[in-house]
């Protein structure tokens, strides 16, 4: 398989396994690539690539696609006529990917109201958040959306902020982006815990190595 077609792959996994709204952890992702003949260090190259791209996203646990930039590598590598599975067998997983690609993505972008251009369909159709200026501006107005019409007082759930957002960003650029506004005296992250202390919503907060677990924001510029 060519490094084109390897990369094409890579990115079609992620996606499947949720690589859009949650950071996959490497071992799940390597484990649908990587074949027995292989090693985990013979894609070190692709993903260092990837993520050179903005493609992807690394931590020390796991990948996760850039809703943007990630949607559009993937889409160019199945749309550019050379993507195609060798061999004689080919997992069902991948299969599988394809059909929901073809059926929640390519069906989508015939629409009359979305050009058939790669790049504008798919940044159209996932209107995903590629930058921290524009991750700034629409999770400041998620913050007075949310403020306003929950009467919340300036303390606003992080994990309010983050389902309101949705697969717009990833799981850790949100994080990473949600500290910088803090870095940047826009935001204070606020400690304490959230009302009914609910697991799936502490989990949708923001952890620190060094503050801790942060539920709330506080607007600090208007």
């Amino acid at each position: 398989m060519t490094l084109k077609n390897t990369s094409t792959r890579l990115l079609l996994a992620l996606w499947d396994l949720g690589g859009m709204q949650q950071e996959v952890k490497k071992g799940q992702l390597t484990k649908r690539i990587v074949s027995k003949s292989q090693k985990v260090a013979d894609y070190q190259g692709i993903f260092e690539e990837l993520q050179k791209q903005g493609a992807i996203a690394i931590s020390k646990k796991g990948y996760s696609l850039t809703s943007g930039k990630g949607l559009e590598v993937l889409g160019e590598g199945l749309r550019s006529g050379e993507f195609k599975f060798e061999g004689t067998i080919v997992g069902t997983w991948a299969v599988n990917a394809l059909v929901k690609w073809i059926s929640q993505v390519d069906v989508a972008v015939v629409g009359t109201d979305v050009p058939v251009n790669g790049k504008d369909a798919l940044a159209k159709l996932s209107e995903g958040i590629v930058s921290y200026n524009e991750f700034k501006s629409v999770a400041l107005e998620v913050y007075d959306k949310l403020n306003y019409e929950y009467n919340f007082n300036n303390l606003v759930p992080i994990y309010r902020i983050r389902r309101e957002i949705g697969d717009r960003v990833s799981r850790t650029e949100f994080n990473d982006w949600l500290l910088e506004t803090q870095a940047n005296d826009i935001l204070q992250l606020q400690g304490g815990s959230v009302e009914d202390s609910a697991p799936d919503k502490i989990e949708d907060s923001v952890a620190t190595e060094l503050d801790g677990l942060r539920c709330y924001a506080t607007r600090l510029k208007p």
